[in-house]
């Protein structure tokens, strides 16, 4: 049987190696069905340039999602499985809004349509709660990052251990700079998806954390519902990086989710 193509995209300020562990488990020599994986830094973090087109040029610019979409999907083989977490989700949901006939079955992880609360959408952060993280940045960006990171692990088994692998992949990969995680930033600050997500066409496993801390789990499911072939799995226990605090139990949504694909 041939290797399914598995492409993972990552979250906001760190890179490739977060996924270090779940790529061990779905590689294991008696992992079934087979992967073919392909993991790829986002534009700007670890080890991957930023062309400045994604931005049009302006240094305090925000990323433009569909120009990002495009990058990756340059490097993408076709008719792959895509596996994005955070924002890694919110480009993977545009790339398969535009571009249905290159993934076979989307997996978003952690992952919202929508950061910034508003009158429509109750399940977002308060928006100046994002300016302050913004402001932050500049002030100090090594800090802001570490306490993000710490974030993402409240109210999840095993929170420390996680912590420690979030670290360990920002170290192991390079930091982002700070002028791109401002960018990137605002992107996730002003992008409003959910007109994108019916026309998402691909079967897609959707997986939230209870206790998530940085996307509420009510905005996951609130996704989930309004992409057309979608299912909605919440881990208990668990927050923003369930591939790591529950890495046996995502291996065994993913591994089920592409033996149905391939019956």
């Amino acid at each position: 049987m041939n290797a399914t193509p598995l492409v993972m995209l990552h979250g906001w300020a760190l890179n490739l190696r977060v996924f270090d562990e779940l790529v061990e488990e779905l590689e294991a020599p008696a992992s079934q069905p087979r992967f073919d994986i392909a993991r790829f830094d986002l534009p700007g973090h670890g080890r991957a340039p930023e062309p400045s087109d994604i931005y049009g040029d302006q240094e305090d610019g925000a990323w433009d999602i569909g120009k990002v979409a495009d990058f990756i999907l340059k490097e993408m083989p076709d008719r792959s499985v895509l596996l994005g977490w955070s924002l890694g989700a919110k480009i993977s949901m545009e790339i398969a809004a535009r571009a249905p006939e290159r993934i076979q079955g989307l997996i978003l992880i952690s992952a919202t349509p929508k950061f910034a609360r508003s009158d429509d959408w109750p399940h977002g952060a308060n928006p100046a709660a994002l300016d302050a993280l913004g402001r932050h940045l500049r002030d100090d960006y090594r800090r802001t990052v570490n306490d993000f990171l710490s974030l993402q692990v409240r109210g999840s088994m095993q929170a420390e251990e996680t912590l420690t692998n979030l670290r360990n992949a920002l170290l192991a990969q390079g930091e982002c700079q700070p002028a791109t995680l401002l960018r990137s930033l605002r992107l996730l600050h002003q992008i409003d998806q959910r007109p994108r997500l019916p026309l998402i066409q691909a079967p897609t496993l959707v997986i939230a954390g209870q206790y998530d801390r940085v996307v509420h789990p009510g905005a996951t499911q609130a996704m989930a519902a309004m992409i057309p072939n979608a299912r909605y799995q919440e881990l208990p226990r668990c927050g923003h990086a369930p591939f790591i605090s529950h890495v046996h139990e995502v291996v065994e949504l993913i591994q089920e989710f592409a033996a149905e694909l391939a019956s």
